[in-house]
């Protein structure tokens, strides 16, 4: 009877083992979108043509910004214009290069849980991107002042909800978005002086969605799309020294302030998508 026992436990043992990773499988089956995943992205970001936007000057340093900068005449020096990129040259009539769109990539990890066909999760991501924002203002002397910005880093933790379609997930998300911002300025003007605050910290939000297709158990790609819209208004430039004539010192000896006029920093971006799920 002994022997018989030990017999039917050693069977029950191997019945559960070989059952373990069928079950688990089924389950996997069952639930595709559920668990642990890591992953990454690369895709292209495009900036929505930011139209009428300027630079803003605080003449009294009072920090107020909308000031007129005028000459000694009393003629408004930025008569010639601004334009939403960067200044070619000193001359307005040479044009701007627009804002550049450019390449990003980044990397991720996130959990999800699958309810039937529903799937709701949480993600977390950071990476970089190549765009540039610019806006330029041009006097009557002529010299031109450009404001430029560039994305050093982001991250950002979302929310992601979606309906799956056997081993294809629909999805919408949404969260909160920080990034690191390197802020620069260049001018043609030689005779003035300036001095500014460089990297500024940036906060707001990105929405979208996306398709993730199952290939195999592990492994899934997608295509997913973002809008990303920062408040980022943090960077001034002091214009000072210079001739006693200068607009920027006739105001205040101390100098004027610019800013841009356009606090928000915005863009669209379409990834391609590769996980690994546990």
């Amino acid at each position: 009877m002994r022997i018989y026992s030990i017999l039917l436990t050693s069977a029950s043992l191997a019945v559960a083992l070989l059952a373990a990773p069928a079950m688990a499988q089924s389950a996997n089956e069952d639930r595709p979108f559920q668990g642990l995943y890591v992953g990454g992205s690369f895709g292209f970001d495009a900036q929505p043509n930011d139209v009428g936007e300027s630079i803003t000057f605080d003449r009294n340093l009072d920090g107020r910004f909308g000031d007129a900068i005028t000459t000694t005449g009393g003629a408004n020096a930025f008569s010639t214009g601004f334009c939403n990129g960067q200044a070619r040259s000193a001359s307005r009539a040479d044009g701007c290069v627009n804002d550049r769109d450019s390449y990003s990539y980044s990397g991720r990890i996130g959990y999800d849980r699958q309810y039937g066909p529903i799937v709701i999760g949480v993600v977390g991501e950071f990476g970089t991107s190549r765009i540039r924002d610019s806006v330029s203002g041009f006097t009557t002397t002529p010299a031109s002042y450009t404001i430029n910005r560039e994305i050093n880093y982001t991250a950002n933790a979302r929310i992601r909800a979606g309906y799956a379609l056997n081993k294809s997930l629909f999805y919408a998300t949404g969260g909160g978005v920080y990034a690191r911002v390197n802020n620069y300025f260049r001018s043609t003007n030689v005779v003035n002086g300036f001095r500014s605050n460089a990297d500024s910290n940036a906060y707001g939000y990105t929405v979208g969605g996306g398709i993730e297709q199952k290939l195999g158990r592990h492994f899934s790609i997608g295509v997913e799309y973002l809008f990303n819209r920062l408040q980022d208004a943090d960077y001034r430039v002091r214009v000072s020294a210079g001739p006693p004539t200068s607009p920027f010192t006739l105001g205040n000896a101390s100098g004027t302030d610019f800013a841009r006029s356009f606090e928000k920093f915005r863009w669209h971006s379409v990834r391609a998508v590769a996980l690994f799920r546990f």
